[in-house]
């Protein structure tokens, strides 16, 4: 069962809609002064492919804080017209977050119903109603599944099975961590939460044996991918093959330090568009690493479907008092367009920190090696060795910087 027939249909059709929405939400966006200073040299009308789009300039996630501290509350990156906007937010970092006055402004609606919600269920949201948007995101999805919510926030988990006994909510939203102390301090306290019989989950590491455990208690558990900032981006599906983009989210994975796209299926950092034309979200690169999945999900939504959460891309390594960035990376491989992958390896080597260079390259020759030297040293201020592997060569994890140094 689907949310929409939105979900279904052909990307072809679903990839020129979002483009041609996307126009109108810059040109919206150009109103705004963070947005203005950003995109002064973007013509909104010009960005009708994924190609134009992966021209514009990249807004950096970690940079939020800092921009908002300076030009507050949002650095420019919201609509002067506050009428648009019902709840104000703020989520670690800090970083201050608008509601819009919508339905469903996170959009969870199609994770609720794929995890399993129908109209009428009634769900116990543990996420927190504090601050942050989390409470808020999954409680508007349920209730515009048709679902009743009991807002319980995290926590208390005695009263939580108070709640339970007594209203049988028969879906959950949280973390998957706290439905297992539910479950847990159920059975050891002889309390009944058996009314529970499905879950969708954010915010922590939901692996297979996790949810093995909750489908031998009844409870079928599916997650979400999901960031404060932005809300829903992507959720599982009966067919447990991925999870399936959001319908109104434009997703591109980068090299990370980069904002140019990668391979389907090489692993890079997410980056996402949102046509929020009150609050828009142009290319934010939200320091998470995942893939894009080859074809179609079996369960009939036709959107691309990502891996999941596969780490952080943030991996800046401090070697020989020199910090190393990603962006330094990248910088070298432009240099050189034999390369088609480079990555940094830290190690220690009688007490002192050794950086090699390997980098997939279509031609090796020594050439390459002692101009991948320089550019490494013209660039970080290091020295390196340097390693050519053939192509294929290094794996495909999303790493450009390895630190395997001993911990501690």
């Amino acid at each position: 069962m689907h949310h929409d027939a939105l979900e279904t249909r052909d990307p072809a059709a679903r990839e020129a809609d979002l483009f041609a929405r996307l126009t109108a939400v810059l040109a919206a966006a150009k109103s705004m002064p963070g947005w203005a200073e950003l995109l002064a040299g973007v013509d909104p009308a010009s960005v009708t492919s994924r190609a134009a789009l992966a021209a514009v300039p990249i807004l950096r996630k970690h940079l939020l804080p800092g921009l908002q501290k300076e030009k507050p509350p949002f650095a420019g990156f919201a609509a002067t017209d506050l009428s648009h906007y019902g709840r104000y937010f703020v989520s670690p970092g800090p970083i201050f977050e608008p509601e819009t006055r919508s339905a469903d402004p996170w959009r969870a609606a199609r994770a609720i119903v794929a995890a399993g919600f129908r109209k009428g269920d009634v769900v116990l949201n543990t996420f927190s109603y504090h601050l942050t948007p989390g409470g808020f995101i999954m409680d508007q999805g349920a209730r515009a599944a048709g679902c009743i919510v009991i807002p319980a926030g995290p926590g208390d988990t005695d009263r939580q099975l108070d709640v339970i006994e007594q209203l049988r909510p028969v879906a959950y939203t949280g973390t998957p961590d706290f439905l297992k102390i539910i479950l847990d301090k159920a059975a050891e306290a002889g309390r009944d939460a058996s009314s529970i019989r499905k879950a969708l989950v954010s915010g922590a590491a939901f692996p297979p044996s996790l949810r093995d455990e909750l489908a031998r208690r009844g409870v079928a558990g599916y997650q979400c991918y999901a960031t404060a900032d932005v809300g829903v981006i992507a959720y599982e599906t009966e067919a447990r093959e991925g999870l399936v983009l959001e319908e109104d989210v434009i997703l591109e994975i980068v090299r990370p330090g980069t904002g140019d796209p990668v391979p389907d299926g090489e692993v890079g950092e997410v980056v996402v568009t949102l046509l929020d034309p009150h609050h828009p979200v142009i290319r934010i690169a939200l320091g998470d690493l995942t893939a894009v999945l080859p074809g179609a999900s079996p369960c009939g939504r036709t959107n691309v479907r990502i891996k999941g959460w596969m780490g952080r891309a943030d991996q800046t390594a401090k070697i020989k008092g020199m910090f190393v960035r990603p962006e330094q990376v990248a910088e070298v491989a432009k240099r050189h367009p034999e390369i088609a992958k480079l990555r940094v390896v830290v190690t220690r080597e009688n007490e002192q920190d050794v950086m090699t260079v390997r980098a997939e390259a279509r031609d090796c020759s020594d050439a390459l090696v002692k101009g991948i030297g320089e550019s490494v040293k013209a660039v970080t201020k290091l020295s390196a060795k340097i390693e050519l592997v053939p192509l294929g060569g290094l794996p495909n994890d999303g790493k450009v910087i390895a630190d395997e140094r001993p911990v501690g």
